[in-house]
């Protein structure tokens, strides 16, 4: 039987796609094995959001290539999208791919086992328009099932690459995703977390179809019990959303809206399309239509001409919006970007001291937002089995408002829908109790 390996750099998107490509294999006879290991197809995932991004995907590419000389090495995702060139001048790799097209691996993969010839098969993604539709029966984690419904980017802020990698938005068919919801439910999973490069732009290609049509469907869809949005921008967010986040009682109380800056000034230079003004009204809407909501969000520090005043006004408006969680990177210049032209770039001490006291804000803030679910019982769906007491059984699992739960209990429960008590607030993990499960609406003895 033939092996194949797979490593991927990056975002959830990726790795639903590695999934994608996975189940292409599998379909051929393939086993998974470990990419440590020796196998007869390695495929990597590349990323190239940051020159990081590139440097450690030409890395893993190296590592394969050493790993088993004779095997073919295949290299998909971002970084083959954009340089596809760069890939192919690192010797052993013999397929190059990029972010479409991937339903035609196995072909190229024969026809190399054959021929021993390196293929480029990357070709420019700005003129594609359609989705790459790549099945997903089932995932490794049980519990959480991802659903890429959409692809591309049109926003082209200053400081990213990837409209150029990932091409226009492009939205998945929904008559597609409900049929893999429903398939999905029957394989026994509860939650979808819905994923894209630009989630909430889902519908702009699509006649008279926006993301709230398609919430609405899959709140239809039986023994489904929760949908996530992975995440979503303050201007996709309209009156038609905001109904189905305070109607849906499958609707997570749990939104990922991203900030990056909170000056006007920085957002302009981003080319973000939003005023610090413009999102906090929609943040005050959210809360009006769904109560208690986590609202988590990333934030860029110390983009190009950032000064001190700015950061300090755009540190008061994160700890007035009062987020439940926040993800902090300092600006790195990315090759080919507008931003990474700019004058003024902020030196790296000032960066990494200003990220140091935005964590500290986003901790504060994690805390005390779960402060005020102590008490309370709260739906949980264990992912997996977690270190505690020597001797005694404990879970993991997400609230539907995506605070991290441990709680005794065994295996048996990873999957279902439990209702606990939170004990104890803390900022990465609270605590709590078994109080039921759903599958017998029984207490548990």
């Amino acid at each position: 039987m033939s092996s194949v390996a797979f490593y991927t750099l990056g975002c959830k998107v990726n790795f639903y796609d590695t999934e994608a490509i996975w189940q292409l294999f599998k379909n051929e006879g393939y086993e998974q094995v470990d990419f440590e290991g020796s196998a007869d197809v390695y495929l990597i995932n590349t990323c190239t959001v940051t020159n990081t991004g590139d440097k450690k995907s030409r890395q893993m590419i190296r590592r394969a290539v050493r790993r088993n000389p004779e095997a073919i090495v295949a290299v998909t995702g971002c970084y083959a999208q954009t340089s596809p060139g760069e890939i192919l001048d690192i010797p052993g790799v013999d397929l190059v791919i990029g972010n479409q097209d991937r339903d035609q691996i196995m072909t190229h993969v024969k026809n190399i086992q054959h021929s021993r010839q390196p293929v480029n098969a990357v070709r420019n993604i700005m003129k594609t328009r359609e989705f790459e539709e790549l099945d997903v029966p089932g995932f490794a984690d049980r519990t959480r099932a991802f659903m890429k419904i959409q692809d591309g980017c049109n926003n082209f802020c200053t400081f990213c690459i990837i409209p150029w990698s990932r091409g226009l938005s492009r939205s998945r068919d929904p008559k597609s995703i409900v049929a893999q919801a429903r398939q999905l439910v029957e394989a026994g999973y509860k939650e979808f977390v819905l994923t894209g490069i630009h989630t909430g732009g889902y519908g702009d290609d699509l006649e008279n179809y926006r993301l709230s049509n398609l919430l609405w469907e899959l709140d239809g869809v039986e023994g489904l019990e929760r949908v996530r949005i992975s995440s979503i921008e303050a201007s996709q967010i309209d009156d038609k959303l905001l109904d189905v986040l305070n109607r849906s009682p499958k609707m997570c109380r749990h939104l990922h809206i991203p900030l990056q800056a909170g000056h006007n000034d920085v957002l302009k230079g981003m080319r973000r399309k939003y005023t610090t003004e413009e999102y906090m009204s929609k943040i005050i809407a959210i809360r009006q239509a769904m109560p208690n909501v986590g609202i988590t969000t990333d934030v860029i520090v110390g983009f190009p001409g950032e000064t001190d005043e700015m950061f300090q006004a755009g540190y008061e408006f994160m700890k007035a919006v009062n987020f439940s969680e926040m993800h902090v990177f300092p600006y790195s210049k990315r090759t080919g970007t507008p931003a990474a032209r700019m004058e003024n770039q902020v030196d790296e001490e000032v960066k990494n001291s200003r990220v140091q006291l935005l964590i500290d804000l986003s901790e504060d803030m994690q805390l005390s937002y779960a402060r005020q679910f102590v008490g309370q019982t709260l739906s949980v769906i264990p992912e997996r089995s977690a270190k505690d007491a020597p001797g005694r059984e404990v879970q993991h699992g997400f609230t539907d408002n995506y605070l991290q739960v441990l709680f005794a209990g065994d295996d048996s429960l990873q999957g279902e829908l439990c209702e606990v008590k939170i004990t104890e607030a803390g900022i990465n993990e609270c605590k709590g109790e078994l109080v039921r499960v759903s599958r017998s609406g029984q207490p548990v003895r």
